[in-house]
């Protein structure tokens, strides 16, 4: 007798990466040389100053009990002093920053806090999976809105003008873009929070790239009036290389984070405070020079995708920023998996 699955799964499909990982580790089963240019997974490790830290934590008897569900405050003043050094934005250490045990996490609690089923989401294409397999766990209406590339991978400002209309609750946007390396810009980022303004919706920035191969970081938070109707995520993983320390932060208003802390805690019990340690030290003591070897690697690498490129007669855009390489494959190549 099989126990059937709950009705919402019917909607959603294992994560496109968690299957394709297991298809590359089957073809290196059967000896195959397989080159991994798929998901942005750093394989590079995280400053000394933050493996120190939690080797010299976990030493002591008295850390490995639950810790609390915002986060020590040490931690939470260290993400708020990144903030303003990072981006020259301000947010309360008190209200203003919850930690999160991964960002891609915090698309699931933020959702769970605002989205009723059948409330409308604003979802980018090209874009993130998890934020509509995310809205289709919730019931939620999910309406895609096209990126244009002839205007540098922005909203179709039209287009977004017409689904306003639609119920919509939330809009998650992407700057630094994930996968096409469209860069932010401060321009962008009023109109979007103008839109949210005039709309009643909250915007959801995902701002995970804004230190890799990018000049200017930049944060929707520059934007006067952004606290009204924005949050933003963040996280450790790709900017620090803690991609499986599982540390990330959602900024905003105290009251809509007070909102996502009943979601939160009622969902994990808190980040070891090993972890914690290590990502103070990460955020505070990462010199510049550490961040810039990273850079030069990646650039490095890059390079290395670029001839990749070359070789299929892909067509990409060299001014990509951020930890991905978006090409359009020739015509004559029917199938991509």
């Amino acid at each position: 007798m099989l126990i059937p699955a709950a009705k919402r799964l019917q909607q959603v499909e294992e994560y496109y990466f968690s299957i394709k990982l297991k298809e590359i580790r089957a073809m290196r089963a059967k000896g195959h040389d397989v080159v991994n240019i798929g998901i942005g997974s750093p394989d590079l490790a995280p400053a000394p100053q933050a493996i120190q830290a939690l080797l010299e934590t976990a030493t002591r008897s008295d850390v490995h009990g639950y810790q609390s569900y915002v986060g020590i405050p040490e931690l939470r003043q260290a993400m708020s002093e990144w903030y303003q050094q990072t981006y020259s934005v301000t947010h309360q250490a008190d209200g203003e920053v919850l930690p999160l045990m991964g960002s891609k996490e915090g698309i699931m609690h933020i959702s769970m806090t605002f989205l009723n089923a059948g409330d409308g989401v604003l979802v980018p294409n090209p874009g993130y999976l998890t934020y509509s397999s995310v809205s289709r766990l919730l019931n939620a209406k999910i309406h895609t809105y096209e990126l244009d590339e002839a205007n540098n991978w922005e909203p179709n400002w039209q287009q977004l003008g017409k689904l306003a209309s639609q119920n919509i609750k939330l809009m998650w946007v992407n700057y630094p873009n994930m996968p096409t390396g469209a860069n932010s810009s401060l321009s962008l980022f009023e109109k979007l929070i103008a839109f949210g303004k005039k709309n009643n919706i909250l915007i959801i920035n995902d701002n995970p790239y804004s230190l890799i191969l990018n000049k200017q970081p930049q944060s929707i938070f520059q934007c006067a009036d952004a606290k009204e109707v924005a949050l933003e995520l963040n996280s450790l993983s790709k900017s620090h290389n803690m991609a499986g320390w599982r540390v990330g932060m959602v900024t905003g208003r105290s009251d809509y984070l007070q909102n996502i802390l009943k979601v939160k805690s009622n969902m994990d019990s808190g980040m070891f405070l090993g972890v914690q340690k290590a990502a103070i030290q990460a955020l505070r003591h990462t010199p510049p020079e550490w961040h810039h070897q990273q850079n030069d690697i990646y650039r490095q690498r890059r390079a290395l995708a670029w001839q990749i490129m070359d070789t299929l007669n892909c067509i990409y855009d060299k001014k990509q920023v951020g930890l991905f390489v978006w090409a359009k494959i020739p015509d004559h190549i029917a199938d991509v998996k």
